[in-house]
């Protein structure tokens, strides 16, 4: 079965979006939260893409 980028409902710390990309790429989710917020210090683009990310991706476990 082919992977699906959603967001994770287990590892969340926000809306889960970075556990859900670390969890497609397997990539420990801490690191992917420095990178992001490197993003967001670095060049400020980063908490835009944080919010269209919570909004376009899914859960990986509707309730």
């Amino acid at each position: 079965m082919a992977k699906k980028l959603c967001r994770s409902s287990t590892n969340r710390m926000i809306s889960g979006v970075c556990g859900g990309v670390g969890e497609y790429i397997n990539l420990d989710p801490t690191i992917v939260r420095l990178l992001w917020a490197l993003l967001v210090v670095c060049y400020g683009t980063g908490v835009l893409a944080y919010i269209i990310a919570a909004i376009v991706m899914p859960y990986d476990n509707p309730q």
